[in-house]
């Protein structure tokens, strides 16, 4: 709400013409111009008390000005970028499909099947690596064996797997 006879009122209705000019090149808008001059007053008068306070009052609502309106500019245009409600339809999505999924589901159920027939240490080895994400070295010092051994395990249980996986599909 303006405070009809303080200081800031004073200097925003002396210079909102000159500031609606200054922001209406950048906005490319004078209703919008107007806006953001507003919207500069509202934070020209919380930012300080009095004007006297900061050096060139003026200069420092110009900038404010500046400011919001660049601002509003950087606003419209990632706005206008994004795609509306209208463009997602046209959008494929990534999902899988129904088919594919009950596919990799009975992908998964193999390979699950495939990782149970194996010894618990190379099945362990396998899930160290490709699920918890654990370095060779890392599934070595777990297990107490060397970093060669850890790779032949990884290795037998995912070869294990793949053999699993393509008998069936044949």
């Amino acid at each position: 709400m303006l405070k009809r006879n303080g200081p800031h009122v004073r200097i925003f209705v002396e210079q909102r013409t000159a500031l609606i000019d200054y922001a209406f090149p950048i906005v490319g808008c004078r209703a919008h111009a107007e806006d953001v001059v507003q919207e500069a007053y509202i934070r020209f008068d919380a930012a300080n008390g009095k004007p006297s306070a900061i050096d060139n009052p003026v200069g420092y609502l110009f900038r404010i000005v500046r400011n919001l309106a660049i601002d509003r500019i950087r606003r419209q245009s990632l706005e206008r970028s994004l795609p509306n409600a209208d463009d997602l339809d046209s959008i494929p999505s990534l999902a899988p499909d129904a088919e594919k999924t009950l596919l990799y589901r009975n992908d998964l159920r193999r390979l699950s099947a495939a990782l149970e027939e194996l010894p618990a240490r190379t099945r362990d080895a396998f899930l160290m690596h490709r699920v918890e994400g654990l370095s060779l070295q890392e599934i070595a010092d777990r297990l107490s064996i060397s970093v060669v051994r850890a790779h032949q395990l990884v290795r037998k249980a995912m070869v294990h797997g793949a053999k699993r996986l393509d008998n069936a599909s044949e």
